[in-house]
């Protein structure tokens, strides 16, 4: 045992030593909140179809809010004071469409056992919802966000960490907004922080006066790029979206959707008493995603001492699908900057629990990049191949855009 704690120790210091000699900088961690070691959750059975994946272990629930029920579908119980991971779907999308390629990823499932995962759908978008009647007022975004504090409190959830694409990412980054002291942390992708303008809302009109409602969808979740070469993929959400999702609650989602205002949010210090996301924020955007301006521009207006902005290569609008490995090792080292990961598992290493100095490089197909011209800050540190991290005290004090 101690020859093989010495080569471990060993290890880790030449990791350590790469880390000076490539000149990064050193990411820091706040005090650490280790995951104990409880008795692991059935894992889901792998499965390349959206809506045939095991549910055997996720409960549903329909929870009564200031507007309206909610449909939550909900696996394991609140455990001590770890937060709850809360994911919130885009428009178009439910829970499943949106969320079981990556919930179902094998690494995905080693992060979850440890949560409890909670999955939001938005009003009537749910499996099997029922038709909303005739002249129901489907709830503004801010409605929508305000519903969550209800789910919170139904399961004695003391806090979240939130996980939300596109739309969903709006919901919950108003929420956090509203109520910051019930968010930990957010994981946002395909986030526009913008409201439609008149030129852009009468566009909208215009294409859905000459286009089926998936297609319309379609091109807000997929770049014109993925459109044209019609994949597989595409293909299979176009069937889903048409033949999952209720249509004419779908129209009223998405015109909500389309008629939101802006975030109001402001880069401390760019505008007196300006409003930022309090908690740490990973944004998400896949290199060829329609959302990839959007989120530019919201990575311009977060706070750069608690926000990494994560821009996915060789992925288009729905990272979470087309690269989960990618999304989750990223997702590991976001919650081990939050403290709640003491080991992660590395293959290489016989596949045993490495201490988070040595965690594993993220495998990138291009060169990571600390700077960002888009971003508005002019103050970032000089490029880099990977990121690594270390044991310390505080967190990292830059925005962070990197190509994996």
């Amino acid at each position: 045992m101690k020859v093989l704690g010495h080569k471990i120790e060993l290890l880790t210091g030449l990791l350590l030593h790469d880390v000076t000699m490539a000149g990064l900088q050193e990411l820091r961690f706040p005090e650490e909140k280790p995951l104990l070691r409880g008795q692991e959750a059935a894992e889901l059975e792998n499965s390349d179809t959206f809506l045939l994946a095991m549910d055997t272990d996720w409960k549903e629930h329909d929870i009564e809010t200031p507007y309206g029920l909610l449909h939550v579908v909900i696996r394991g119980s609140p455990k001590g004071n770890r937060p709850a991971i809360l994911t919130y779907h885009d428009v178009g999308l439910n829970h499943k469409l949106c969320f079981n390629t990556f919930f179902n990823f094998e690494d995905m499932q080693e992060i979850t056992k440890h949560f409890v995962v909670c999955h939001v759908d938005a009003p009537g978008q749910q499996v099997g919802a029922s038709q909303f009647p005739q002249g129901y007022q489907f709830p503004s975004m801010e409605q929508l966000a305000a519903m969550l504090p209800s789910v919170v409190q139904h399961f004695g959830f003391k806090y979240v960490i939130g996980i939300g694409v596109g739309a969903g990412a709006y919901v919950l980054a108003k929420f956090a907004l509203i109520f910051p002291d019930l968010v930990e942390g957010l994981v946002l992708m395909n986030i526009d922080p913008n409201g439609k303008g008149w030129i852009d809302w009468a566009a909208t009109k215009l294409s859905g006066l000459t286009s089926t409602l998936p297609d319309t969808v379609l091109s807000h979740l997929f770049s014109q790029e993925e459109l044209v070469s019609n994949t597989e993929l595409v293909q299979s959400y176009r069937q889903q979206i048409g033949n999952v999702v209720n249509q004419a609650n779908l129209q009223l989602f998405w015109n909500m959707y389309n008629s939101r205002r802006d975030l109001d949010i402001n880069r401390p210090g760019t505008v007196p008493n300006a409003k930022t996301l309090r908690c740490p924020v990973m944004l998400v955007v896949g290199d060829n995603a329609p959302a990839e301006d959007g989120v530019v521009e919201c990575n311009s207006k977060l706070d750069p001492t608690t926000t990494t902005f994560l821009k996915m290569a060789d992925s288009g609008g729905l990272p979470q699908v087309t690269q989960p490995g990618k999304l989750t090792e990223a997702f590991k080292y976001f919650l081990q900057g939050m403290g709640y990961i003491a080991y992660l598992k590395d293959r290489r290493l016989s596949g045993g629990a490495v201490p988070s100095a040595s965690m594993t490089r993220l495998a990138r197909s291009r060169t990571a990049s600390l700077t960002s011209a888009s971003s508005g800050d002019g103050s970032r540190p000089p490029a880099c191949t990977h990121s690594e991290s270390s044991e310390g005290l505080g967190q990292v004090n830059h925005t962070m855009e990197v190509s994996c």
